[in-house]
């Protein structure tokens, strides 16, 4: 930023009191939500709020035996608290972009690291990447969500949606890939050559691919995920 007095500096920042949706987007990388009632959330991305607002974390049982159980075998995941309340709520998650779907009876796939906020009324559920536990430490769990209502994903820098035909696959670095059509069952291929081994690869020996009809959502960066040790 440049060079402000205090009050050219907070007319300049200060939040929009004018708007009033459910999600709106404060700044490109912070959300407000204008809570009256629930909503789910990553746990730690709470910047701010005001108003009467509580917390609580994801309880054991709180989606049903099934989910639970598969966030357990993954180890690693994001974690959701739920706010319930009234009140004006800023969420952000390292600075990152955020982007916001109004799913119209529609199905999205998220990278689970990805995933900032949802409305409570969206159906979820995890999808495992059994096929790549023992290739990769990390990023090995998506949510798919569908139904009606709001949900806000994050993305280092600007994303890029890719397109998939039946006649044209999409290859994507899963450390890149944010999201991708709800329908969509990507493969994982491996790219694996002497040279890999002896570090003079590209580094890219694991790939998604995408075939089908439908988008992916990539990010210029590589997020790499570890895994909890149990």
């Amino acid at each position: 930023m440049g060079k402000y007095s205090l009050d050219e500096f907070i007319n300049q920042t200060r939040q929009d009191e004018s708007e009033n949706e459910y999600f709106e987007l404060e700044t490109p990388r912070m959300l407000e939500v204008n809570l009256a009632g629930d909503v789910w959330a990553k746990t730690g991305s709470m910047i701010s709020y005001d108003g009467q607002i509580k917390f609580e974390r994801e309880g054991i049982l709180e989606h049903g035996v099934g989910k639970m159980l598969k966030k357990a075998f993954t180890s690693e995941g994001s974690s959701l608290m739920k706010a319930k309340g009234n009140g004006r709520l800023y969420l952000a998650d390292q600075g990152k972009k955020i982007t916001i779907f109004d799913l119209n009876n529609e199905a999205i796939t998220v990278n689970g690291n990805d995933l900032l906020a949802f409305e409570p009324g969206i159906d979820w559920d995890i999808k495992l990447m059994r096929k790549v536990a023992g290739m990769m430490s990390g990023g090995l769990f998506n949510i798919t969500l569908q139904g009606r209502g709001k949900v806000a994903i994050t993305s280092h820098y600007e994303p890029l949606t890719l397109l998939v035909t039946p006649d044209k696959p999409v290859i994507t670095d899963p450390n890149a890939t944010v999201a991708w059509s709800g329908h969509l069952q990507p493969e994982f291929q491996t790219d694996i050559t002497m040279k890999t081994f002896f570090g003079r690869g590209s580094g890219e020996s694991i790939q998604m691919k995408f075939s089908g009809d439908g988008f992916v959502i990539v990010q210029p960066y590589e997020e790499v995920y570890y895994a909890s040790k149990s």
